[in-house]
């Protein structure tokens, strides 16, 4: 079974994400074996200079251009891009994408292809396409053992509202038992520790869920209540 992992880095208001950053790569489940990766920038928002000072990572433009002029990112319109996300699913026989927050990320894919081709095209992913959440895997399941309440605990990963972070460079702290390790906050990068998440989860076989619940967060909450009151 070969599945799809995708992160995307956005411009404009978080409740209309638009991508300028699309990473994703094809992995077979059973081997963890990456078929493919490929990491696009999104070329009608990117160049668009004043939809971009609105990116939450803006100060990453520079990175950027030295990633494409090295090739190791390339530069497509979008609907280029989304071309190439078809063939590769049609190619690896994908039918299921996955990402760390997907509520988030099928927003922003969606809302892309809206805002560029002025609703002529709606969607990005093929007809039929299942989206699952490694957010809500993670907060399911290793998020909400006691181990990893007690290593937030101790490493100071709670928010200051005193809630546990469930952020995937707070998983990925976790998971790797590297506190220092610092989240990227580029597409295939990121897409990179969304995977590694992935099959911890399977590995831990723990019963999880893969459903979009945008308030997945609030499950480690609960159980960290729970143990308190033993």
């Amino acid at each position: 079974m070969n599945i799809m992992i995708i992160d995307t880095e956005t411009a404009n208001m978080v409740e209309q994400p638009i991508p300028y950053d699309i990473g994703y790569a094809i992995v077979n489940v059973e081997t963890e074996e990456v078929l493919t990766a490929r990491s696009f920038v999104v070329a009608e928002i990117f160049l668009d200079t004043e939809l971009m000072s609105s990116a939450y990572y803006a100060e990453k433009c520079p990175k950027y251009w030295k990633d494409i002029k090295s090739g190791k990112r390339i530069m497509k319109r979008a609907e280029n891009i989304r071309r190439q996300v078809f063939k590769d699913m049609h190619d690896f026989q994908v039918n299921t994408v996955y990402a760390y927050n997907m509520g988030f990320d099928k927003r922003s894919t969606n809302n892309g292809m809206r805002y560029i081709t002025g609703s002529s095209i709606r969607w990005f992913f093929p007809f039929g396409t299942e989206f699952k959440c490694i957010w809500t895997m993670a907060c399911t399941s290793i998020l909400r053992s006691k181990y990893y309440i007690k290593f937030a605990e101790e490493n100071g990963l709670v928010t200051e509202a005193g809630n546990l972070m469930t952020s995937a460079e707070a998983c990925y702290k976790y998971i790797t038992k590297n506190i220092d390790f610092q989240e990227d906050h580029t597409g295939l990068e990121d897409v990179a520790i969304e995977t590694a998440i992935f099959f911890k989860v399977l590995h831990s076989r723990m019963k999880y869920e893969d459903n979009i619940n945008t308030a997945c967060w609030r499950i480690p909450q609960k159980r960290r209540k729970e143990l308190e009151d033993e």
